[in-house]
């Protein structure tokens, strides 16, 4: 498959919400599944029993429709407005579980949810943010709540998406989760293909 031709944008920094504006207004968003992957499917038919869920980085939020079918209450957040219009669109009557919000920011600071669904957040993230990242995220979820999703495993420091490598995510989580399940996905997006995980983080 052909890559997608790359429109010229600003120079943005990829931390900013300007970054992804531009790229969800010029309807350019490679990182986007715009559907359900399979291994997110199988593990909500595993466990149907709802559980509130944070989406962080949401961007056009399709697997929330999944979510919010099985009566899961979702808080899909993205500080990008554009990201947001883009996730209400996609979603209709069902935007309303849309947000904009800052994962980093204090709207989180008192919120606890039963899983956090990983999807092309952690690789939008340089790498001076992964040690915030993990510490907002064993924040956020009491103990044996769950981290769920894909994680980009590429040794190119060139991004966003920013690959990390297994053992930098080990040392990352180890302290507060146990890796419960991993495998390939089947149905990864050209961008992933063959460096993506689906994984599994149990918080102890």
């Amino acid at each position: 498959m052909n890559s997608p031709t790359v429109p010229e944008f600003p120079r943005h920094d990829p931390t900013t919400p300007a970054f992804w504006d531009a790229r969800f207004e010029a309807d350019f968003t490679p990182w986007e599944h715009a559907g359900v992957p399979h291994c997110l499917a199988d593990y909500v038919d595993r466990f149907p029993e709802p559980k509130r869920v944070l989406i962080p980085g949401c961007g056009s939020a399709h697997e929330a429709r999944l979510f919010l079918k099985m009566k899961w209450p979702v808080d899909a957040i993205d500080f990008s407005p554009a990201a947001v219009a883009r996730a209400k669109a996609t979603l209709g009557p069902l935007g309303a579980s849309v947000r904009e919000a800052d994962f980093f920011g204090p709207d989180l600071a008192s919120d606890q949810f039963d899983v956090i669904y990983e999807r092309a957040f952690l690789c939008a993230l340089p790498a001076t943010l992964r040690e915030a990242w993990a510490t907002r995220i064993a924040m956020l979820l009491p103990r044996d709540g769950s981290l769920i999703g894909f994680f980009y495993f590429d040794d190119s420091r060139k991004g966003p998406p920013f690959g990390i490598d297994k053992n930098a995510l080990l040392k990352l989580l180890e302290k507060d989760f146990d890796l419960s399940e991993e495998r390939e996905p089947s149905d990864s997006i050209p961008v992933f293909a063959g460096k993506e995980r689906w994984q599994v983080w149990r918080r102890r």
